[in-house]
């Protein structure tokens, strides 16, 4: 039963992978996956399956609600057409120049957002700057690598840093000096080889492309008020959860329903045709649902393989195989381009308990010395927040950013392979190597 659930899995992955190829919408084939796995841990008799899904579900509908609320408010502001704000700054048409002025402003955004919400924000931004969808694919990868590493060094940027920052494994400040550099390298190294294959200047979209009417019914303060409120009530997200430590999407929902409520009274003396396109009921018509469906669906299938017991199972092999924090951290985070990190990091925070200083001065100098790497702040807890945080960006379906940035440009995954992927396995053991070329010197 188990390996039929594993090989389910593998081939619902190579169905998503090969989308062009079968000309099958990788939503389908993610929900096709989730159901038959789920429905032979269930028909295997496992009566926990039943209980594990509702369980799975809810942490699922967690992310799926603040996917909904991002997408929804990036398409308001879009609507007013509040990004032009932004594009009409950037003024450069060269590509060199755009790629390192996108790929760093997503790298600092995502540390205050997260990296699901920065990658819609910046590849809507993309949309309204680049012509070319080739060139946009290019930039756009960059935006998933800059936003994975951003991510990584602040507990509120990554799902995973968040929940090691949750745990008590990590702190504030310490993961914030001691993973920023490895970040940065991971970021820098695919951008500086990227640099010298995009040359030349960029052209941008035609006016006729943006929404018709927009600009004649929709006047500057109202463009600047969505833009602002729509960009603040995304920063607003992670002060609203540690205010009320409540789950992030609430934060987002409240900021959804803020702009509904504006948008609302802004436009409410407009007649129906021309205030419909710029309400909340008229940018929901245009949100890609297939895009939530095949989160939901990818998400579910990977929740199976953690019920079914396949990555406790993965963890322990790497343990015995490994042995080493180092070598196995890097692997934690090269898994992740195929598994999701969140149960990728729940599961080793299961497996290596977090060590207090009480327990370490009673155990004999030998085993504290391997320990001391697990306790709060310890070598293999910030190292693993580096690795799970940006090893998913060597494929575009490894992480929520890569996923949301598929879904939105309709990346190619064998492109992505072809023409991103070595780059950011680069910039990743460029990163890693930084980290533990410091550890081994102090």
């Amino acid at each position: 039963m188990y390996l039929l659930i594993a090989a389910i899995f593998v081939a619902g992955y190579l169905m998503i992978a090969f989308e062009h190829s079968i000309r099958i919408d990788k939503a389908a084939s993610a929900i096709m996956t989730a159901v038959l796995t789920w429905t032979v841990l269930v028909m295997g008799f496992d009566s926990s399956a039943t209980h594990a899904v509702r369980e799975h579900l809810g942490e699922i509908s967690e992310i799926l609600f603040f996917l909904l609320g991002a997408m929804t408010i990036v398409g308001l502001v879009d609507a007013h057409e509040g990004f032009k704000v932004i594009t009409d700054i950037i003024s450069t048409r060269k590509k060199v120049t755009l790629l390192w002025i996108i790929s760093f402003i997503t790298f600092f955004l995502s540390a205050v957002l997260d990296n699901l919400t920065t990658t819609i924000v910046m590849v809507s931004l993309l949309r309204k700057l680049v012509s070319d969808r080739e060139e946009r694919w290019f930039i756009a990868g960059m935006v998933v690598i800059a936003a994975n590493a951003g991510g990584a060094w602040t507990p509120i940027g990554d799902v995973t840093t968040t929940m090691l920052w949750i745990g008590s494994q990590i702190t504030t400040a310490t993961i914030m000096q001691k993973v920023f550099v490895p970040s940065m390298a991971c970021l820098l190294v695919p951008l500086v080889f990227l640099s010298f294959r995009l040359k030349g200047e960029f052209h941008p979209p035609p006016e006729a492309n943006n929404l018709a009417g927009a600009r004649d019914i929709v006047t500057n303060f109202e463009r600047k008020l969505v833009l602002f409120l729509g960009l603040g009530a995304l920063l607003f997200v992670p002060v609203f959860k540690t205010i009320t430590h409540l789950p992030p999407y609430m934060g987002m929902l409240f900021g959804l329903s803020l702009l509904w409520m504006v948008t609302a009274i802004m436009h409410g003396s407009k007649n129906h045709e021309d205030k419909l396109p710029l309400s909340i009921a008229g940018v929901l018509t245009r949100i890609d649902t297939a895009s939530i469906l095949f989160f939901l669906g990818i998400l579910l299938a990977v929740a199976a393989l953690a019920t079914a017991g396949h990555l406790q199972q993965l963890g322990e092999y790497l343990n015995v195989k490994l042995g080493n924090v180092y070598a196995i951290n890097i692997a934690i985070g090269l898994l992740s381009a195929v598994i999701d990190n969140v149960p990728l990091v729940a599961g080793a925070m299961k497996m290596y308990p977090l060590v207090t200083p009480e327990s370490l001065a009673a155990v004999a100098p030998d085993q504290a010395l391997w320990l001391g790497k697990f306790v709060q702040d310890g070598l293999f807890w910030e190292l693993l927040a580096y690795c799970a945080g940006t090893g998913g960006s060597c494929l575009i379906i490894g992480s929520a950013a890569g996923v949301a940035a598929m879904a939105m440009e309709k990346i190619d995954f064998f492109w992505y392979v072809r023409n991103i992927s070595l780059l950011a396995l680069l910039g990743y053991l460029a990163g890693a190597s930084l980290y533990i070329a410091e550890a081994l010197l102090l």
